[in-house]
C-alpha cells in the first residue's frame, strides 16, 4: 500500500480567510458579569448556502453553539467548539481567557464547516488543537499548533491533500514529538480504515507508523483528568465551564447554548416609478397638462 503524502516544512502554511462579522476576528471581548454570555454571530450569506433551503423567513434555523474541549493552563483557559443549526456545522470555535475566565477572545478566525475538539498543551507555551471539516463527511483532519501560550495559533492540515478521513486522538509527550491517529472508516477502505502517525516537529509534519483494518490501541485511551470539565445546563441553557476544588465543582463561565437564528434577509418592497414631472409653463407657472385630443371621426 502506498503511504500517503505528508506535509514537510513550514512553507506549506494554510491561508487564512478573510475575516467577516460572523467568523470572529480575535480581538471580540466577551465580559463575564456573572451570566451567561453569548458568543458573537450573525448569519451570513456563507451560512445560508451551507445551510440550503432548510433556513427560510418563515421557518428560520436556530444557531446553537456547542463547546467540546477545555484546558487549563495557569491562568488562561482555552475552549474547544463550533457553531452549528440542527442540521449543519456552520463554523469552528476557539475561545481563550487569560484571566481565569473573567474575559474572552477569540484567538483564531473561524474555519467554515469545521469542528474543533480536542485540546493540549505540555507546557505554559506550547500547545495543540485537533480540528477536521466535517460536511458531508470528516474529512481534512488539521491541528491548530501555538507556541506563545496562544496568543497566536498556526493551522496545519495533516495531509497535503484532501481526504476522507477523522482525527480520532492526538498526544504530545513533549514540544516535539506526538502521536496522532486517524479513522478512515467512510472513505471505503476496509483494509486501511485505521492509521497511527508519529511526528517528530511539534506537529509540523507527520509519518505513518502503522495501518489497520481494526482500531489501533491508543486511539481510544480514557480522558486524562485536568481538573476542568464542560457541563450543559438546562436551567440556564447553557454550557458551563467548571474547575474542580477539592471535592466540588466551581462554575468560572457559561456560555448561552442557543445564539440566534439564521434567516434570508427580508425582501423590500419595490417602490412605485417616480412620475414624470411636467413641464413649466412659458411664464414660470407650474405647467398643465394640455387636454387630450378628439379621436378622428370616421368618415365613408
Amino acid at each position: 500500500m502506498r503511504a500517503p503524502t505528508l506535509l514537510l516544512g513550514l512553507g506549506l502554511a494554510v491561508a487564512q480567510e478573510a475575516l467577516s462579522p460572523s467568523t470572529g476576528s480575535g480581538r471580540t471581548v466577551l465580559e463575564n458579569t456573572g451570566k451567561p454570555m453569548r458568543v458573537e454571530y450573525h448569519c451570513g450569506e456563507e451560512d445560508l448556502r451551507a445551510a440550503g433551503a432548510d433556513c427560510t423567513a418563515e421557518h428560520p434555523c436556530p444557531v446553537y453553539l456547542e463547546l467540546a474541549g477545555v484546558e487549563g493552563v495557569g491562568t488562561k483557559i482555552f475552549l474547544t467548539g463550533n457553531i452549528h443549526t440542527s442540521a449543519i456545522t456552520l463554523w469552528s470555535v476557539l475561545l481563550a481567557s487569560a484571566d481565569g475566565g473573567k474575559s474572552w477572545t477569540e484567538p483564531h478566525e473561524r474555519i467554515p464547516g469545521a469542528i474543533l475538539e480536542q485540546v493540549q498543551f505540555v507546557d505554559f507555551q506550547t500547545g495543540w488543537v485537533g480540528g477536521q471539516l466535517v460536511h458531508p463527511l470528516p474529512r481534512d483532519p488539521f491541528l491548530l499548533l501555538t507556541t506563545d501560550g496562544g496568543a497566536t495559533w498556526r493551522r496545519r492540515p495533516i495531509f497535503d491533500e484532501g481526504r476522507v478521513a477523522s482525527l480520532e486522538r492526538f498526544w504530545f509527550d513533549s514540544r516535539t514529538q506526538g502521536t496522532l491517529w486517524i479513522d478512515r472508516t467512510h472513505s471505503g477502505d476496509a483494509e486501511s480504515r485505521y492509521e497511527r502517525y508519529e511526528s517528530l516537529t511539534g506537529g509540523e509534519s507527520w509519518m505513518l507508523r502503522e495501518v489497520s483494518a481494526r482500531p489501533i490501541p491508543g486511539a481510544q485511551a480514557p480522558p486524562r483528568e485536568t481538573g476542568w470539565r464542560i457541563r450543559a445546563d438546562r436551567a440556564t441553557k447553557a454550557f458551563h465551564v467548571e474547575r474542580q476544588e477539592a471535592d466540588r465543582w466551581r462554575s468560572v463561565a457559561a456560555f448561552l447554548i442557543q445564539l440566534g437564528e439564521c434567516r434570508p434577509p427580508e425582501q423590500q418592497p419595490m417602490e412605485p416609478p417616480a412620475e414624470t414631472p411636467e413641464p413649466a409653463a412659458p411664464n414660470g407657472s407650474p405647467g398643465v397638462r394640455p387636454a387630450p385630443k378628439p379621436p378622428p371621426k370616421f368618415r365613408p
